[in-house]
């Protein structure tokens, strides 16, 4: 009976085991996904920066000349803070992101990268929309 209880706690360790080595596997490709979401926008940091600049600049400009267009101007001006509001929300996000897992059990870590996924993949969105509407905004005049 004694050779039963060990082989049935041996039986119950070793499948523990694998499920948490299954799930550690899974966290891995989740972080992965997790920094190529980030890494796919993170090169595009220059180009926010540089054309909330430009947009603050034509609102500058077009706000002094004879003929201002108040809406255009406002345009560009809402343009810039949205440009300004995604490169934060990166640096944001950068600055609360984990890399190592720490204490937590391989479930807390799933449940951490699920979190981080949907923040990043925000931020993503974020930084593309603003600068699609940079692209048409800025490019038009």
């Amino acid at each position: 009976m004694n050779a039963f209880r060990l082989c049935l706690i041996v039986a119950i360790l070793l499948f523990f085991q694998s499920c948490g080595s299954a799930q550690k596997e899974e966290n891995t490709k989740m972080r992965a996904e997790v920094i190529a979401i980030h890494d796919e926008v993170m090169p595009k940091l220059g180009k926010i920066k540089s054309q909330a600049k430009l947009a603050a600049e034509r609102a500058g400009d077009l706000a002094t000349g004879k003929q201002v267009d108040s809406l255009h101007v406002q345009s560009l001006k809402d343009l810039a803070v949205e440009l300004d509001a995604a490169y934060e929300a990166m640096f944001v996000w950068m600055r609360q992101y984990e890399t190592e897992d720490g204490e937590l059990t391989p479930e807390e870590v799933k449940i951490y990268l699920d979190e981080q996924l949907i923040l990043v993949t925000e931020v993503n969105h974020k930084m593309k929309s603003a600068l699609s509407k940079a692209d048409s905004l800025l490019q038009d005049h």
